[in-house]
């Protein structure tokens, strides 16, 4: 659980792995706007650079319009 002081990483999403560009506690989902503790991140697009909460979101992003 994230704390009222949290503050949010810049990260930079590679296929496998991410790298901190900045320390902090969670990222922001692209597409529910939901804080994800970095802990629990296992759902991102390294060619979008974008951050999912859960694999429904990953493939709501995916899904065509």
């Amino acid at each position: 659980m994230l704390k009222p002081e949290s503050r949010p990483a810049k990260l930079h999403y590679l296929t496998n792995n991410f790298r901190v560009l900045a320390d902090g506690d969670f990222v922001t989902c692209a597409i529910t706007s939901t804080r994800i503790p970095l802990e629990e991140l296992r759902y991102w697009n390294a060619e979008r650079q974008e951050a999912y909460v859960d694999a429904a979101a990953s493939t709501k992003a995916l899904a065509p319009e």
